[in-house]
């Protein structure tokens, strides 16, 4: 319970510093240095070594796959038939393809499903939602902002990233049997400061304003953010007989808030950047609610 009331006190701290405390500029870039940096890694090289590794897991991964392509085809075709502008579709393809499936969702994953259940959420973040990020991000802003980025320069973007980099040392030292205590006991310590820390810096830039001309396209993504996705992802889970921890595991991960990272990303290449902060201010405060709906629905 207290790890669940840390999401809205954090949240809602970093709002109110934001507004009335005068902050120094580069705080919130600093602290997700080092959310990004050092936390994230160590939280990775912390859970992944305890990983068993079996073919359900892999579901884990290939449902947020499924989300970014689904919203890039969903998108497209509503775009294309309401006559939204390549920039609208762009953003809405990278901020409700992509889910919060770190700051918000390690947290949330731990309050709700316990350690157990943040392990498995790793791996849909690590190797669902981050790559999806990488690879799906880089070719959206190509597509649809007007971007050019290599093979290489992407492939170089992945394999450099601290995460990525702790994921596949993780992996290596648990087939070599895991870390020894001491370590483990620090890298622990260092994870903790993960969740406090991003959740204050998202409220630092929660934005929460809407615009007449905006509220079609954020009623559209957040529909397929929060409830139309992870439908899918429960039927299709379903229908393949997926083990009940990894499929609630799954779900939850795409029912997540946007991701902060895709809204950056939108920012940075011009896809409408009001529209794009819109859905992530509103989609996180929201999926606090709904995120907790389906918990109790999913077994």
């Amino acid at each position: 319970m207290d790890s669940l009331l840390l999401i809205p006190s954090c949240l809602f701290l970093g709002f109110l510093v934001a507004r009335f405390a005068s902050p120094p500029k580069d705080m919130a870039p600093a602290l997700n240095w080092w959310v990004i940096q050092i936390a994230l890694p160590a939280i990775v090289l912390e859970l992944i070594p305890r990983l068993s590794f079996n073919i359900d897991l892999w579901y884990l991964v290939i449902s947020q796959w499924l989300v970014f392509i689904g919203a890039a085809i969903v998108f497209q075709l509503i775009g294309s038939w309401l006559g939204w502008s390549r920039a609208r579709i762009g953003a809405l393809i990278l901020v409700c393809g992509l889910g919060n499936t770190s700051f918000i969702g390690y947290p949330m994953l731990e309050a709700l499903r316990g350690r157990e259940g943040l392990a498995f959420g790793v791996v849909a973040d690590q190797l669902g939602c981050f790559i999806m990020l990488s690879v799906g991000g880089v070719l959206v802003t190509a597509v649809y902002g007007g971007a050019s980025t290599s093979a290489s320069a992407v492939a170089k973007k992945i394999l450099l990233f601290p995460a990525f980099i702790a994921l596949i040392i993780g992996l290596i030292v648990g087939q070599l049997g895991g870390w020894p205590d001491q370590i483990d006991s620090i890298l622990s310590r260092i994870g903790a400061t993960l969740t406090p820390l991003a959740l204050f810096s998202v409220g630092l830039r929660l934005r929460l304003s809407l615009h007449k001309y905006q509220l079609m396209p954020v009623m559209i993504g957040l529909s397929w953010k929060l409830l139309l996705a992870p439908l899918a992802i429960l039927g299709l889970g379903s229908a393949f007989a997926v083990s009940a921890n990894v499929l609630s595991i799954a779900v939850l991960q795409a029912a997540m808030a946007p991701m902060i990272s895709a809204a950056i990303l939108a920012d940075q290449n011009d896809l409408e950047p009001d529209l794009a902060n819109a859905i992530l201010g509103i989609g996180i405060v929201m999926s606090l609610f709904t995120v907790t709906a389906w918990h109790l629905l999913l077994p």
